[in-house]
């Protein structure tokens, strides 16, 4: 069953979320705080596919949390849960392995969409891919492997998040091409994602401390200003 950590301080929050998830048909594990959340995490940690982490939590806050999910797994979607007001929470989210946010007040529709967007691509990772047959791609000194979705510079193996490789390979598959922020977010998030282009940069940024040598130069992920990147190998 589709299973899914909720860690949100404020319960009527947190029973709002819970509600939406089950009639959703989600199966649902409910923590009031980060400790809580992982104590979770290491009694169910491989039957949850996603956490949705409230940033503000006492005890162990939702960035603390992010980052231990993270380490233990690179499949989880990790979503965290901001207010407006914290902007550089949700770049600090996503730099430390958050796959997308969602900002207070939401809508149960925003939400379910969000949820349902990465659940899908989640899901996707342990079902063999259409492009199964062709193995790797190689670019330079790095190579993709979509079997069993690794990468590699120089042979010694990258650890990637499913968004980070999902990203990865779209690159590797328009080797060279100018790609557009918002053909990045359809086409790693889905069209029907209801966020900010702002995620793509944060994830690039994030790719770009994995793999150039100076990620404040790089020579592979390359911007193209007003418009996107490109991948040069």
């Amino acid at each position: 069953m589709k299973k899914v950590l909720v860690a949100e301080d404020e319960s009527s929050i947190r029973e709002f979320i819970v509600i939406n998830l089950q009639r959703s048909g989600y199966d649902v594990l409910q923590a009031k705080n980060g400790e809580e959340a992982l104590k979770l995490y290491e009694e169910h940690g491989d039957e949850i596919d996603i956490a949705l982490l409230d940033i503000m939590m006492p005890i162990v806050d939702g960035i603390e949390v992010c980052k231990q999910l993270r380490s233990k797994s690179r499949n989880i979607g990790i979503i965290i849960l901001t207010a407006k007001t914290q902007e550089m929470d949700k770049v600090t989210g996503l730099l430390v392995g958050a796959d997308d946010y969602v900002t207070k007040p939401f809508s149960p529709s925003e939400l379910m969409a969000r949820v349902d967007a990465l659940y899908r691509r989640v899901e996707a990772i342990g079902k063999p891919s259409s492009k199964e047959k062709e193995g790797v791609i190689n670019s330079g000194e790095f190579s993709l492997n979509i079997k069993n979705r690794t990468f590699f510079k120089n042979n010694k193996p990258i650890e990637l998040t499913h968004v980070e490789f999902s990203i990865m390979e779209y690159f590797f598959e328009n080797k060279g091409v100018a790609l557009s922020r918002s053909a990045i977010l359809n086409k790693v998030w889905g069209e029907k994602y209801l966020g900010e282009e702002k995620v793509v940069d944060v994830n690039v940024r994030r790719l770009r401390m994995k793999i150039e040598e100076e990620s404040s130069n790089p020579q592979h992920l390359v911007t193209i200003w007003g418009y996107g990147y490109k991948w040069m190998a």
